[in-house]
């Protein structure tokens, strides 16, 4: 893990959600996983990871890893060690994602899916099996699904991906631009807690092991979506919506507007 800035950080840089200062915030080992939550703990690994908070939207997040190639990121965060970390990401995850999707979409499905951050294709899979008449997945870290995409889609799914951008504006845009005009974007991450400033980082989500570089608050969201001219709204503190106007296959659980 040389690859890691090592200490001093500077004090001060600018959010990457609203362009605000932002303020070190505090520091953790590179080893901090969210399995810590379940009582499993990695040895230390001796390496600081700092972060920062944003005095205007809130949003906490490190630079350490700005700099990271995809290759860096391969090597040295999505290994073969990754799912000793995240247990959950091979099947588990994907079934409960395929079951969110279906109650979601039970009565009007959207034509063209697109996985976007998806992994090893297995939320794809599953929503094939149900029925839905087109779902790609895309992932620049697996080879298998890293070409990008050259058509639009009327819903891109994005689950526990937006915790993981260095560059979150670059990450949502994108998002956007693979969407067709009316379509619908569904994703997933965790919004920071209301006790956050009790926690700080001990909050379990703050796991730089996990790729954990960006930590939301719904301000920090919001001035993400405003910047691209979209609106959010959210089903809890985990599963949110993008949309510019609701799309047909959306309106039995979004009100139109």
């Amino acid at each position: 893990m040389a690859h890691l800035p090592t200490p001093p950080c500077e004090q001060h840089t600018l959010c990457k959600c609203c362009g605000g200062g932002a303020s070190l915030y505090g520091v953790v080992d590179f080893h901090k996983s969210c399995e810590e939550a379940r009582g499993k703990f990695l040895s230390l690994a001796g390496i600081p990871v700092y972060y920062y908070r944003c005095q205007k939207c809130e949003f906490i997040f490190t630079t350490a890893f700005d700099h990271f190639s995809i290759e860096d990121f391969r090597r040295d965060i999505y290994n073969e060690s990754y799912v000793l970390v995240d247990p959950d990401y091979l099947e588990v995850r994907p079934h409960a994602n395929a079951g969110v999707i279906s109650r979601l979409f039970a009565d009007n499905k959207p034509q063209a899916i697109l996985d976007y951050g998806g992994g090893n294709g297995q939320l794809s899979d599953r929503l094939r099996i149900c029925g839905y008449p087109l779902v790609d997945t895309y992932d620049p870290f697996v080879p298998e699904f890293s070409a990008k995409p050259v058509r639009c889609y009327d819903c891109v799914v994005s689950f526990e991906v937006a915790e993981h951008s260095t560059d979150p504006l670059r990450t949502f845009t994108e998002m956007t631009e693979l969407l067709s005009e009316r379509g619908l974007i569904l994703f997933s991450t965790l919004v920071q807690p209301k006790e956050i400033e009790q926690q700080r980082l001990n909050w379990w989500y703050a796991a730089p092991r996990n790729g954990h570089v960006s930590l939301y608050s719904r301000s920090s969201l919001q001035a993400i979506v405003q910047r691209l001219q979209f609106k959010v709204g959210s089903f809890s503190d985990n599963l949110h919506v993008l949309f510019r106007e609701v799309p047909d296959f959306a309106k039995a659980f979004l009100p139109s507007s």
